[in-house]
């Protein structure tokens, strides 16, 4: 789906906060403990009803069901996929994703907050991939559709994981390149990708490898060369889904961190183009990428996409002044269209279940600055009340 004409919708990058009831029954479940499939089922139900409400009741006008079900946005497909069975390891998805030698204190105090943190289930490929989520993808339709209906919503929308994004977090032990595991994942993941489609919802997907591992990669053109795989990848995934019912997600990690080793968005946004899905999520509101409304002076953005600045900085507790919103809106719709923007987020209020380093309360009350910050650019960029 489009932006809105007359006025700037609202939507967000996927994950939110699990209900504190349901929060146990997701971590048993992705620890392997047992955990009774009926009442999992029905919490699930129950805690889509909810944040689907909530988000609502917030101003979010293209909303989703949290991802409630799954222990974080990428490690939840070894429960769907064949071939997850070797182990992963913490520290080297840091280490692909941050480069931390200037700060070592900074160092010690993030391995401290991983430590502290509620853990997730970490995997590697160590056999052939073949998809057998059929079952979990249909019940997250259908409790979001369910869910829905009644809900005054602009559009809906389901996240997946990409294909690289799954290779970051479960890395590959068994294909003979990571060219062939990536060919591999994304045969496998196209089916969950056209269930969700099918499902009259957009499709969104989740990308942060095309930015976040730049600094693991060695060089920008070793990253660039990575970066046009995993784009080659996503689209085969992506062949039979028209561009204008998905969205992508390109972030560079969800963590409060120095980031002086993030790439550019400069340096990649071509080839993050290529991708076939029309909108595209980027991290705008921290203190790294805020100024990077600038590259699309540079970079027309070509016709059929539109872009998803992320107004609201999902890594510190401070709510975004509504005018702030408005003015990262307006910026962004003066350089590339009016029509071609919808306000995001930078990244997911809930990536890993019980990881949640904004609360809560704060988290619905970004969203409720956010509404308004849209109301206010919609109505400067429209000239008349949205």
């Amino acid at each position: 789906m489009q932006p809105g004409t007359g006025r700037i919708l609202t939507t967000h990058s996927g994950s939110l906060p699990r209900p504190a009831g349901f929060l146990p029954l997701v971590q048993a479940r992705d620890a392997g403990k047992p955990v009774d499939d009926a009442q999992f089922g029905s919490e699930a139900r129950a805690a889509v009803r909810e944040t689907v409400q909530r988000q609502a009741d917030a101003g979010v006008s293209v909303l989703n069901d949290g991802e409630m079900s799954k222990p974080s946005y990428a490690t939840y497909v070894k429960d769907r996929l064949t071939g997850f069975g070797g182990e992963g390891s913490v520290e080297e998805i840091v280490g692909s994703v941050a480069s931390l030698d200037e700060f070592p204190d900074f160092a010690a105090k993030l391995a401290q907050f991983m430590a502290s943190s509620a853990t997730m289930t970490l995997t590697s490929c160590d056999g052939p991939v073949r998809y057998v989520g059929q079952s979990s993808v249909q019940s997250d339709i259908e409790n979001l559709k369910a869910a829905v209906e009644g809900v005054p919503a602009a559009g809906v929308f389901m996240s997946a994981a990409s294909p690289g994004v799954i290779a970051v977090f479960s890395p590959n032990r068994y294909y003979a390149s990571q060219e062939e595991y990536l060919g591999a994942l994304a045969e496998a993941m196209r089916e969950e990708y056209e269930a969700i489609h099918r499902a009259g919802f957009v499709l969104q997907l989740d990308c942060p490898d095309l930015a976040m591992t730049a600094p693991a990669a060695g060089s920008l053109e070793e990253f660039r060369a990575q970066m046009e795989l995993s784009v080659e990848a996503l689209n085969h995934a992506l062949a039979g889904i028209p561009a204008g019912a998905m969205r992508m997600h390109v972030c560079w990690g969800n963590l409060e961190m120095p980031r002086t080793a993030d790439v550019e968005l400069k340096d990649i946004i071509d080839i993050i183009l290529k991708a076939k899905p029309a909108g595209l999520m980027l991290m705008a509101s921290n203190g790294r990428h805020a100024h990077e409304w600038k590259v699309f002076r540079d970079t027309k953005l070509p016709d059929g996409k539109y872009v998803i600045p992320g107004v609201l900085d999902s890594t510190t507790n401070i709510v975004e002044h509504p005018e702030v919103v408005a003015d990262r809106l307006i910026r962004y719709a003066e350089v590339v269209g009016r029509e071609n923007v919808m306000a995001g987020t930078d990244c997911g209020f809930g990536t890993a279940a019980g990881m949640d380093v904004v609360v809560p309360t704060v988290t619905w009350a970004k969203f409720r600055s956010q509404a308004e910050g849209a109301k206010i650019a919609s109505e400067y960029l429209w000239g008349a009340p949205a």
